[in-house]
């Protein structure tokens, strides 16, 4: 009985102290993990572990979010200045009552036209171009001021003069007092490339006024050589179109590429006659062709376009042109060619249909003067004309106007 009782008992505690021993093991190597990982943590303490991994994260993610935008932005914003001016304008009231009195001598002393003058507030935008402190800007923006106040983004303001100002291409050239300025590189419109980035900075609405730095609206190359033609006698030719927002307060100010290069001066907003806000697509000036513009503003003032080209012309229309043969309305036909003019050494007849000059399709006789107004004396002008119901190419070489 009592070897049944002792071996049954033997059975029943073999197992707990097999559990026993194998708890022990467990408890001992638990015990040695613990220690080793108390020695790293005392290496690399538990609360500086986390935030360094954030830290390093944070720094991977800025470096992430910037790019060629944030760096052009970064690299041409600071020479980028919000323009204030004051011009005088003058005004004309007509009086009602000039219609029944005006032509009497009497009565005009008392009735007809008051003239009179007002002070008008504008701004605009414009960029910086060397360290000495030369401004570009649109002739609309400050050409007719009388006072300029100009903003750099560190808060500095300073009065600008008037370098020179064209109206016909729409630039004006500023000079402020100063020595190592920011500046912008200028680029090469030549090399634009429709469909790579475009960033338009500026003044908007004079948002530059809040806190010093420019608005930045990023799109792409919408369009190059847009020919807009005439605009309030300013002649708008080889655009750049940009989708870009631009709006009121934008121009004069800098289009850049991805590399933080000048390549356009923004001067126009298309709005389809709805209203004065951007709805699409602004135009820049080329900047290539304000690097001329420029050159002739900085040793003159002003930009020489007295040239000749002998002849008069009209527009074509529907009856010319069948008469002529023509299959459709285009061009202008020569009426008159004057004496010893380049366009008679140039053998240009009259009746001859110029239908291009310069590669530029000819629709009006305006056409023809946009082309030449960016021409100097001694530029020659490609023409393709229409005579004979036969087309032929002429090369008439600009002259300046005789006295």
């Amino acid at each position: 009985m009592k070897s049944q009782f002792t071996k049954a008992f033997l059975i029943f505690l073999f197992p707990m102290l097999v559990g026993f021993g194998l708890g022990y093991a467990v408890k001992s190597s638990s015990a040695q993990s613990t220690s080793d990982s108390v020695f790293l943590e005392d290496e690399i303490p538990a609360s500086s572990a986390t935030p360094v991994r954030q830290s390093q994260s944070s720094q991977d993610l800025a470096v992430s979010r910037q790019n060629a935008i944030t760096r052009a932005v970064a690299k041409v914003s600071p020479a980028v200045v919000g323009i204030n001016v004051i011009e005088v304008r003058e005004y004309v009231l007509r009086d009602p009552f000039y219609q029944f009195f005006g032509d009497d001598p009497f009565f005009r002393r008392f009735f007809g036209d008051r003239t009179f003058r007002q002070q008008v507030k504008g701004l605009g935008s414009g960029f910086v171009i060397s360290p000495d402190g030369y401004i570009i800007t649109n002739d609309h923006v400050a050409g007719n001021a009388k006072e300029i106040t100009v903003t750099m983004t560190n808060g500095q303001r300073m009065r600008a003069e008037i370098v020179g100002t064209d109206p016909l291409s729409d630039i004006c050239l500023l000079k402020v007092d100063g020595n190592n300025l920011p500046y912008i590189p200028l680029g090469n419109s030549d090399d634009v490339i429709v469909g790579e980035w475009a960033i338009a900075l500026g003044n908007p609405f004079g948002l530059f006024e809040i806190n010093d730095k420019p608005t930045v609206t990023v799109g792409v190359i919408s369009s190059t050589g847009m020919n807009l033609g005439r605009v309030e006698n300013r002649v708008y030719r080889d655009m750049i179109e940009t989708d870009a927002a631009i709006n009121g307060g934008n121009s004069g100010g800098p289009l850049v590429n991805s590399l933080g290069e000048v390549i356009g001066v923004n001067t126009l907003i298309y709005t389809g006659g709805r209203t004065d806000t951007y709805v699409g697509y602004g135009f820049a000036i080329p900047i290539n062709k304000v690097k001329k513009i420029v050159a002739d503003l900085r040793k003159s003032g002003k930009v020489d376009r007295d040239v000749w080209a002998g002849f008069e012309a009209q527009q074509v229309d529907g009856r010319i042109a069948r008469y002529f043969g023509l299959s459709r309305a285009e061009g202008i036909i020569v009426s008159e060619i004057q004496r010893n003019s380049p366009a008679e050494k140039a053998d240009l007849r009259v009746g001859d249909i110029i239908l291009e000059a310069n590669g530029q399709k000819i629709t009006a006789e305006g056409d023809f003067i946009a082309v030449i107004s960016d021409l100097k004396a001694g530029d020659s002008v490609n023409l393709k004309i229409y005579r004979e119901r036969r087309t032929m190419n002429l090369t008439l070489k600009l002259e300046r106007r005789p006295a």
